[in-house]
């Protein structure tokens, strides 16, 4: 994740480029770095330095890493020939090169040809069944294809080899949200927090689909994570904080007529409404009101 002041160096760095203050080289340098998409500027100011011979030999072997990035931002573009012409130099001087041949697959990606990239793909992870870059953009294919259940099983595939990689975790999390198996993200969720325990957004994304399963197990487990999410953010998370008070409410709908255990104490979700309440105060006053409605109407 990109820090607000690594996000300042860029723009002004940018900005700098664009108004004719020079530091092409600084800012693709900079993107690549902090691993932004800038495709537009990347392609602009990248093919400013390649087609200038001069600028290009100054970089020495900086030169070939410079044609990889143009070559993706190219693609991402949907430029395909200036594409084509920055993997031709690179086949030129690494004719056996891998990370060239993951290029040419993405190029075959970037026209439609997927038969013809998935069998670049295979062919490449063949030689290297380890390569996590391959197993990525085979995700990104059939997702890209419309093909979710492809998308699925490849990333569990490749979660049985790369268990430690959050964001892969992340994304097959939010592909069960979207086909509503709720059940199945609550897993890589679980996944995320054993790994990553200290991430509030993982706490919170959590306990929502907790909360969407229902039932009262799950609601009180949903509240303990809203409640940890509240925690981990210094109490400033609003979508915590009425995830207190909608678990609050929906759990006493649940227990009714069951043993007194089974029902919340109220401290939690009182706090949890005047937290709501200062915030509205501070930053939209206007809907204060709504909100108050909304409290009221939980019964808090």
């Amino acid at each position: 994740m990109v820090s607000k002041t690594e996000e300042t160096q860029l723009n002004r760095l940018e900005n700098q480029v664009d108004n004719g203050g020079g530091g092409a080289w600084e800012y693709l340098c900079l993107v690549r770095k902090l691993k932004v998409r800038r495709s537009e500027k990347v392609l602009k100011y990248g093919l400013s330095i390649l087609n200038d011979p001069k600028k290009r030999s100054a970089l020495g072997p900086e030169e070939w890493t410079l044609y990889e990035q143009v070559a993706i931002a190219a693609m991402d573009c949907q430029c395909l020939n200036v594409a084509k012409d920055c993997i031709k130099a690179l086949l030129k001087k690494f004719p056996e090169s891998k990370r060239v041949g993951r290029l040419e697959g993405m190029l075959l990606e970037a026209k439609g040809s997927w038969a013809e990239a998935e069998k670049a793909y295979s062919s490449l992870l063949e030689d290297n069944p380890l390569d996590q870059v391959i197993h990525k953009r085979k995700v990104a294919m059939a997702k890209a294809q419309g093909n979710i259940s492809g998308a699925i099983e490849s990333l569990n595939k490749y979660l049985e080899i790369f268990m430690a990689d959050h964001d892969a975790w992340r994304e097959l999390a939010e592909i069960y949200v979207s086909l509503q198996m709720y059940k199945q993200a609550a897993f890589c969720y679980e996944e995320l927090i054993l790994s990553q325990p200290t991430v509030p957004l993982y706490h919170l994304a959590y306990a929502d689909v907790l909360y969407t399963l229902g039932g009262l197990e799950n609601l009180q487990t949903s509240k303990k994570y809203y409640a940890s999410t509240i925690d981990l953010t210094g109490g400033k998370n609003t979508r915590a904080l009425l995830g207190v008070c909608l678990c609050t409410s929906a759990i006493g709908q649940v227990s009714k007529g069951k043993n007194k255990e089974d029902k919340e104490s109220p401290e939690l979700q009182s706090l949890a409404a005047k937290a709501l309440e200062k915030e509205y105060r501070q930053k939209a006053d206007d809907k204060l009101g709504l909100l108050t409605s909304a409290l009221r109407s939980l019964k808090i």
